[in-house]
């Protein structure tokens, strides 16, 4: 859904460009990429006056993806191609490996963009908790 979620961004930044200054136009069209957050983070970095009406729009849109994309895969699918099942075979993860993904993501994520660690940091560290099996001792407490 990448390449859609980019064409959605300049598509929405084209048409917004007709109605808004430059800074309000790119914090709109950040929605295009339906990503509620990232829409808000932008409109804040850029200083939009359309802050508020912003964080509706981005949100509102995203709560809509589940009744609106339906009808759209039906449209762009075939019946044929929508009872496609995909055999899927797992393959061994070891717990180190489980264990290490998040320290190695959250190390990598504040060297390439130090402003990212904080919010990587605690995703990661979520996942690190369950890694680690805190989680279960904590919800088999009596």
């Amino acid at each position: 859904y990448r390449p859609a979620a980019q064409f959605g961004i300049f598509f929405t930044f084209f048409l917004a460009s007709f109605f808004f200054d430059i800074k309000d136009a790119a914090s709109i069209a950040v929605i295009g990429a339906a990503d509620g957050p990232t829409s808000i983070y932008v409109a804040q970095v850029l200083d939009s006056a359309y802050l508020g009406p912003i964080m509706v729009a981005a949100y509102s849109y995203m709560a809509l993806v589940p009744i609106i994309q339906p009808p759209v895969i039906k449209l762009c699918t075939t019946k044929k191609e929508r009872l496609i099942r995909m055999k899927y075979h797992p393959g061994e993860v070891t717990k180190l490996t489980k264990i290490l993904f998040p320290i190695v993501i959250t190390i990598v994520a504040g060297v390439v963009a130090p402003q990212s660690a904080a919010l990587v940091g605690f995703l990661m560290f979520g996942n690190l908790i369950r890694e680690c099996g805190v989680l279960d001792s904590l919800s088999q407490t009596d």
